[in-house]
């Protein structure tokens, strides 16, 4: 067993003081104001869990190769529910080591949004060597309403030109699961003789799936909330940067629905973010809907995570608040909070350990504990 000592702790809950994280076989084993009998490896100024980045594309979108290189978006058909994100990660995208020394462990790598349907979601490891070692689960499937998947009419396949050929492209493909479920319910049909495609529908359908959805505009989530009571889907809403009222938030909230939010700090490069602006996050908090942060790297570097939390503060969360938002809330929302997201027994002993406060410009990591081994 080994420890570290932090005068502070933000535990991804609160803050303590003057306390040990002691851990063994990759595990948190405690934490306590109370010296443990083992090996202390380090004191430092202030620690925090690990961070963890709710949507990235990093990995498939690399520093330092040409964008034709990249691997967000693919362009033989608008709804590809069979892509997955894990298949195009390159771990030796230099950006993962950016991120490490900078904290963030962590990253859900989403497929872009291109297309309606885009592929499978996956949460990594930002240290690993390959794909192999980085995976920890699937995390949804990558879906986009709005301007960009009718903006991609040269792309190959089927390709909607309105927002409402989008919806319908993919309401089409939910009402023809629907009649397989039937089929299927019947017996008059075998599940080895359906697609397999379908059969993904056919999880989200039965909400063992969640949607993972590119929105930005209030209206476009509205017409998501339809879809989503129509087929009674479980979702979470990803960007909503657009959004400057609390109106589509409320209604976020009413049906349970988890936000992750961001990027802030983006540059609005198109209409759709048109009313893009760092004080719209006084709406979303005002709403009380549940949220986590992004940096949809490289829009946002992901290096960068914990630094668009200084608009979080500005708004009257306190430090314990901001950093729960980058562990806690992100882990919850991803579904790795079993493991990840916060300082407490039996959870990845992922610590970041900082040579002063995480908010101070001067700040910065001086060691990186991932899952029980020092990688910095």
């Amino acid at each position: 067993m080994k420890a570290v000592f932090g005068k502070r702790i933000y535990t991804g809950e609160d803050a303590i003081e003057n306390s040990y994280v002691a851990f063994e076989d990759g595990n948190i084993v405690s934490v306590s104001a109370d010296k443990p009998d083992c090996e202390i490896i380090g004191e430092y100024e202030v620690i925090t869990p690990a961070f963890i980045d709710a949507h990235s594309h990093i990995g498939m979108e690399r520093a330092g190769e040409p964008s034709e290189d990249g691997d967000v978006n693919e362009q033989m058909e608008s709804i590809m529910f069979e892509s997955d994100a894990l298949d195009a990660i390159q771990m030796d995208d230099k950006s993962f080591a950016d991120s490490v020394e900078n904290g963030i462990l962590y990253s859900c790598v989403l497929p872009g949004s291109g297309n309606i349907i885009g592929g499978r979601a996956v949460v990594v490891r930002n240290y690993a060597k390959n794909t192999e070692q980085a995976f920890i689960k699937y995390s949804g499937i990558k879906s986009a309403f709005g301007y960009n998947p009718k903006s991609t009419t040269d792309w190959k396949g089927a390709r909607p030109s309105t927002r409402m050929g989008s919806v319908a492209l993919f309401r089409t493909a939910l009402k023809k699961a629907q009649k397989t479920m039937k089929l299927l319910e019947m017996d008059k049909k075998n599940i080895n003789e359906i697609e397999p495609q379908e059969e993904i529908i056919i999880k989200l359908l039965k909400r063992e799936e969640r949607l993972r959805v590119h929105v930005h505009k209030e209206d476009d989530i509205s017409a998501l909330i339809r879809m989503r009571d129509e087929f009674n889907l479980n979702i979470a809403v990803e960007h909503t940067c657009d959004v400057n009222s609390q109106r589509a938030y409320e209604m976020l909230k009413q049906r349970g629905i988890p936000v992750v939010y961001g990027p802030v700090d983006g540059f609005a490069y198109k209409v759709e973010l048109k009313h893009e602006n760092w004080r719209n996050i006084e709406h979303l908090l005002k709403s009380g809907v549940r949220f986590g942060l992004m940096t949809d790297h490289p829009v946002i570097l992901q290096r960068m995570l914990l630094y668009q939390l200084r608009y979080f503060l500005r708004f009257g969360l306190s430090k314990s608040e901001c950093i729960k938002i980058i562990t806690k809330n992100n882990a919850e929302i991803l579904g790795i909070n079993d493991v990840l997201g916060t300082i407490t027994e039996r959870k990845k002993a992922s610590l970041v350990c900082w040579n002063g406060d995480p908010f101070d410009m001067s700040a910065f990591p001086v060691s990186v504990i991932a899952e029980g081994k020092a990688i910095l």
